[in-house]
């Protein structure tokens, strides 16, 4: 019985055993260790390369400056006066309902509300520097920016309490709303679409307002006015019949002799 057992288990494994040989089985647990290590490497890079990315902090904007050379998309040249470009700028800005100001000829202020919700507030600051051009005397530089101010409303709730010394410890709370604008972000507008949308306004009223005309740079020559002569004018001469008559009158006659009395 034990014999057939043995011959039973060596017929039946024996099959099983021809079926995989030494070499395949060899290449087939190298293939399978190949692959699982090279999932698991490539899992654990992406594992990292994530919390690297995840951990490390956003670069701040201001750190995004390239302060380059070449042409700036807050700045224009204009053929014509830093005067003339900021009174430009102001009409400009006037149309379109922003309340400026105008402390100096080459500075223009401007202001204008706007509230998207019933909660939240917005406040847009233009600000335009106007600077001589290559040529002093015909061109300009426009500068300007604008800064986009954001406030929200807040609502605190304050509550008192009032004891009452007639009821005992009995206390009456009361309670106040008190409503405020807090200022929540500020940023400048970035370049686009809404500065050449401005500097084409202003080229509009530059092409359609007089502009001023600057005296030009002449020497003036002064001279001394002659001194006046003073003229004497002479007496008018009688009428000739009034002094023939007048001196018929005085002188006697020719042919007359006085007689004494």
């Amino acid at each position: 019985m034990r014999g057939a057992r043995c011959a039973l288990f060596t017929h039946t494994w024996q099959p099983l055993y021809n079926a995989f040989p030494f070499e395949l089985t060899l290449r087939l647990f190298r293939s399978t260790m190949f692959t699982s290590f090279s999932k698991a490497t490539a899992a654990t890079l992406l594992g990292l390369l994530t919390l690297a990315a995840c951990s490390s902090a956003p670069q701040p904007k201001f750190q995004q400056e390239l302060f380059e050379t070449g042409a700036s998309p807050y700045a224009r040249n204009f053929n014509s006066s830093t005067t003339d470009a900021c009174e430009a700028a102001r009409r400009a800005l006037l149309s379109q309902g922003y309340l400026t100001t105008m402390t100096r000829t080459d500075t223009v202020d401007g202001t204008k509300n706007f509230q998207p919700t019933g909660d939240t507030h917005i406040v847009v600051e233009f600000h335009v520097v106007c600077t001589p051009g290559e040529e002093a005397s015909s061109t300009s530089i426009v500068y300007v920016n604008a800064v986009q101010n954001g406030f929200a409303l807040k609502k605190s709730d304050t509550s008192a309490s009032v004891g009452l010394s007639v009821l005992g410890s009995l206390s009456l709370p009361i309670r106040s709303n008190s409503d405020a604008m807090v200022k929540i972000s500020s940023e400048t507008i970035p370049s686009g679409k809404f500065y050449d949308r401005f500097f084409g306004l202003v080229d509009h009223y530059l092409q359609t307002v007089v502009r001023t005309q600057p005296v030009a740079n002449t020497s003036i020559e002064t001279r001394m006015l002659p001194v006046p002569v003073e003229v004497t004018i002479p007496a008018p001469l009688p009428d000739m019949p009034d002094a023939i008559d007048k001196a018929a009158s005085v002188q006697p006659a020719s042919g007359a002799s006085s007689v004494a009395p």
